[in-house]
């Protein structure tokens, strides 16, 4: 619990089994009241690794359902379990589970409803070892949907992400795609919504086990994102309208 309100950590896993227990050891259990493991049809024992953890939430897709299917069904459970406070990490430990008391501190305390923890705040990005093409992809990316939004946020795609019940009961995150979009089409809800997100400096990772997509998958991630704020903006102006913001 943290400030009555009660916390939970999804941990969206595939072949996570090498960094598992280094990410599940630094989550401060004194106010994350559950911890959820999903596993994507992992062809590691990463199921095998959470049970011997003993984290008590361990779903297992018999079928691989792609990154944006997987948080589908973790903010699905954590909002089964009445959680207040939703929080996504990565449980290849590409993302420090040590700035977890800030983000939910900032939910907690009614500060904003979203935290998003940045690897460009500070210069983490580079400095954790992202490729430049994927930081210069990264800066495009951000400044069009910036625009295209009327937002500032200094990234929209960073896997860390912290929610307040209420935005996650008020976006429809299920009609989202199963891929990686998922992530942006999930902050176009919240800003549609009119909802607040603020941002923490985040120091990251680059390492062979870190999850990460090749040039040809940020390419089609990149196409889409771009797709999803043009609809956003053009939902906005009254020109056509999306079951996204339905």
């Amino acid at each position: 619990m943290y400030n009555g309100k009660k916390v939970a950590v999804v941990l969206p896993a595939y072949n996570a089994a090498n960094t598992l227990e280094i990410t599940y050891k630094e989550i401060p259990l004194d106010i994350v009241d559950e911890v959820i493991l999903v596993d994507d049809a992992s062809k590691d024992n990463t199921v095998e690794v959470g049970k011997a953890l003993g984290i008590k939430h361990i779903i297992s897709h018999e079928k691989n359902k792609g990154y944006g299917g997987n948080q589908k069904t973790c903010y699905s459970k954590a909002l089964e379990l009445n959680a207040d406070i939703v929080v996504m990490l990565h449980p290849d430990y590409q993302y420090t589970p040590k700035l977890l008391v800030a983000m939910i501190s900032i939910i907690g305390n009614d500060v904003y409803p979203v935290v998003l923890g940045s690897r460009i705040l500070g210069g983490g990005a580079l400095k954790g070892g992202m490729p430049k093409y994927k930081y210069i992809f990264n800066r495009f990316l951000t400044l069009t949907q910036n625009v295209l939004l009327g937002e500032k946020l200094s990234e929209y795609h960073t896997g860390y992400r912290a929610f307040s019940k209420q935005v996650l009961t008020s976006i429809h995150f299920m009609r989202n795609s199963d891929d990686f979009v998922f992530d942006n089409q999930m902050l176009s809800q919240i800003f549609y919504a009119g909802f607040e997100i603020a941002e923490v400096t985040c120091p990251t990772k680059y390492f062979p086990e870190a999850s990460s997509i090749n040039f040809s998958r940020s390419l089609t991630y990149g196409i889409g994102c771009l797709k999803v704020s043009a609809i956003h903006r053009l939902c906005k102006w009254g020109v056509m309208k999306s079951e996204l913001y339905a």
